[in-house]
């Protein structure tokens, strides 16, 4: 029942509504709702207030000014002019003090009737709508989070396989590349190696199986959710309408005058009542807190090797102590994509295929020439030699 907030932020869809939970802040739109009758009908009682104090004080200042008059040298018609203020006053003074009786009486009455009727409670669960879409909401979620949560489990355990493969790789490396490693011992790093990458690929299979499921669970899940919405979206577009009504009517009691300056004034509030619509109110809710909300669906995320962050002044002194220069480079292929954090460091897409001008440093940095002609540093580990 608030105004309309600021657009969501960036990581929005992490609070999305189809996201574990999220959906409480739908079950609370009914005891905001209840609360904003209470604060309607608080404000409505203040400004009755006001409007009979106004009505008072312009009957003392009638009072006042009556007895003064009558003592006065003034007859004929300018007396009468005078006089006509005073009748005025006291017909004005009666009218706001109807204004106030009507406030209190009649509409806050009224507003307070509805709000009983609407918002009935449940013996210690609160509003019955509340507990009902709660359960709801629950119990239509309850499988899916499951599978969330087994989906991030096997998430989990197929980035820690993946890294295990990446350290038996490099251990396979180090092996191969040292002349005084025993052919006993490169079979054995082999031999782990290849026994990692296995037990990497049967975990991917139960990540992607998971998935699937969580998948083929999801158009279930959606109709549930929403059927659920709908009802409390339906309740929500009730309360809006009658409140738009009540707030007409209240109009009606304020807008007494036939001045043109004053006249604009409410023509200007009647627009922005009559401009209340529930549909768009409604729509902005969906796309909100709702179903229309943007949200993450669940995907493989993609193991990607750690990156050491390159010493430049390192780099260029190697360079000047004679680091050699490939003749005619090596084609290598990129195996994931890298984007450049520094102007000297190549950006490439997975499967994009370059030149290799300069061999690995101890930094895990390599010089490179993509097809474009830019050269650069980029990390070894991403690229493997085409064939």
């Amino acid at each position: 029942m608030a105004s309309l907030p600021k657009e969501p932020t960036q990581d929005a869809k992490r609070q999305s509504f189809w996201m574990p939970g999220n959906y409480v802040r739908t079950v609370h739109r009914t005891e905001k709702s209840f609360q904003a009758c209470n604060d309607i009908v608080a404000c409505f009682n203040e400004r009755a207030k006001v409007e009979k104090q106004y009505a008072q004080q312009l009957n003392q200042w009638s009072n006042k000014w009556k007895a003064i008059v009558d003592s006065r040298p003034l007859y004929g018609s300018l007396m009468k002019a005078w006089q006509c203020f005073f009748t005025s006053t006291e017909r004005l003074s009666a009218l706001h003090s109807s204004i106030s009786q009507s406030l209190t009486a009649e509409e806050g009455d009224r507003v307070k009737t509805w709000q009983k009727e609407t918002f009935p409670k449940k013996l210690f669960c609160g509003f019955s709508e509340s507990h009902g879409n709660k359960t709801s909401f629950s119990r239509a979620q309850k499988p899916w989070s499951k599978k969330m949560m087994k989906l991030e489990k096997a998430r989990v355990a197929y980035h820690k396989s993946c890294q295990r493969e990446q350290n038996a790789l490099d251990k396979e490396k180090q092996a191969n590349e040292n002349p005084q490693t025993s052919p006993e011992k490169k079979q054995k790093f082999l031999e782990s190696r290849e026994k990692v990458t296995e037990d990497k690929e049967k975990v991917r299979e139960r990540y992607e199986k998971l998935l699937e499921d969580v998948t083929s669970y999801t158009p279930r899940y959606m109709e549930e959710m929403e059927a659920i919405f709908e009802q409390s979206q339906e309740e929500e577009r009730k309360r809006i309408s009658f409140l738009k009504q009540a707030f007409l009517s209240i109009h009606r009691h304020l807008d007494i005058t036939n001045n043109e300056s004053v006249k604009a004034v409410y023509s200007e509030l009647h627009n922005t009542l009559m401009s209340i619509n529930e549909l768009d109110d409604l729509k902005w809710w969906r796309n909100n807190n709702g179903p229309g909300m943007p949200t993450d669906w669940p995907k493989i995320d993609e193991w990607l090797p750690p990156i050491k962050k390159l010493n430049r002044k390192k780099r260029e002194q190697q360079r000047k102590d004679g680091r050699p220069v490939m003749i005619g480079g090596v084609k290598v292929r990129a195996m994931y994509d890298y984007v450049g954090e520094e102007g000297d460091e190549l950006s490439f897409k997975a499967g994009e295929v370059f030149l290799k001008v300069e061999e690995e440093d101890d930094q895990g940095w390599c010089r490179g020439v993509l097809s474009a002609g830019k050269e650069g540093f980029y990390p070894a580990n991403y690229v493997e030699v085409a064939e």
